[in-house]
């Protein structure tokens, strides 16, 4: 009987939900991109895949599809030929309605090496040396990150159109296993001048000086911090982005890492429970002394590109102002 009952879920799960998979996550430039088609049957109107611009969801690409398997980049030649390859995003549309997750098309560029200064002090990016050659693209299924916590559930909307490789980076962590059971293990409600600044996390040891067992270069990410946006922490040398993460309070109290951390994500639900976390007591060195833990967390596939919930905002009632000096 609950073998019957799970067949028939997932029967049903066919016939309300339409899907684009990509076949690999690699493809390299000039060859096929391969995209599974799926298309609901409860759904009526012609069948189209739109290409998104990223944030906008602007549709700058249109082709008519059926169930199947289908070249993409043959629909859709522009993605090999594009002058400046960005972030696009492929959508399975019936009708008027867009259906399903997108799938992320991620442009492999060289990437701006990242480095400190002569002050030791300052991060600078310098092109690679071979230009920003590019090579063909990763494709996969849009996903949110949701943090299972203590206080209750964060679920975070990846930003691959800002840090492309650090959204990748995180969520094979996440789907890894990698956040499970770790704390919160730095926590600052209030900066000097009164700003709400960070919780940071993803640290199995717990320390503040634990990581994957591996660290990759900072990006160049373009998402401002502000409350709810998810970005990585390092040390002083920008190459050592590892597993910690950290989720701002305010804008006004992390506006000053832009350009410095790679944001690569904004909460879209949770807001709640990042502030529960912000008002743990914590001693001198900024450790809560009840730390608050994330008990897992996993991949959920996003909603169709162009609409879901807006990014969190910090609630009036809770926005702190920097104190007049």
């Amino acid at each position: 009987m609950r073998q019957t009952f799970l067949v028939a879920c997932a029967l049903l799960s066919t016939l309300c939900w339409g899907q684009l998979t990509p076949e690999r996550a690699y493809n390299g430039i000039h060859h096929p991109l391969p995209i599974r088609v799926r298309i609901p049957q409860n759904l009526k109107g012609d069948v189209a895949i739109l290409l998104l611009e990223p944030v906008t969801a602007k549709v700058v690409g249109k082709t008519p599809v059926r169930n199947g398997r289908i070249d993409l980049a043959r629909h859709f030649p522009e993605i090999w030929t594009s002058e400046h390859p960005t972030v696009l995003y492929a959508q399975l549309a019936v009708g008027s309605k867009r259906v399903g997750p997108a799938v992320v098309l991620q442009p492999m560029l060289n990437p701006p090496l990242s480095r400190l200064a002569e002050d030791k002090k300052t991060v600078e990016f310098v092109p690679d040396e071979d230009g920003s050659m590019y090579s063909g693209i990763r494709a996969y299924v849009d996903k949110d990150i949701v943090f299972d916590t203590s206080a209750g559930k964060m679920e975070f909307r990846l930003r691959p159109d800002c840090a492309p490789n650090t959204c990748w980076i995180i969520s094979q962590l996440v789907e890894g296993g990698f956040y499970t059971d770790v704390i919160w293990h730095r926590i600052v409600a209030k900066r000097k001048d009164g700003t709400p600044f960070v919780i940071q996390g993803g640290d199995p040891t717990g320390t503040g000086s634990g990581g994957p067992g591996f660290a990759f270069p900072l990006e160049q990410s373009t998402l401002p911090h502000d409350f709810g946006v998810i970005s990585v922490a390092r040390s002083t040398d920008p190459n050592t982005n590892g597993s910690q993460i950290f989720v701002c309070l305010s804008r006004e109290g992390t506006k000053h890492l832009d350009g410095k951390y790679a944001a690569f994500g904004e909460a879209v639900r949770g807001a709640d429970a990042i502030l529960q976390i912000a008002e743990s007591p914590v001693d001198k060195s900024d450790r809560p002394y009840n730390p608050p833990r994330i008990l897992s967390a996993h991949l959920v596939e996003a909603p169709p590109y162009g609409t879901g919930p807006k990014p969190v905002k910090r609630p009036l009632s809770k926005v702190a102002k920097p104190e007049s000096s």
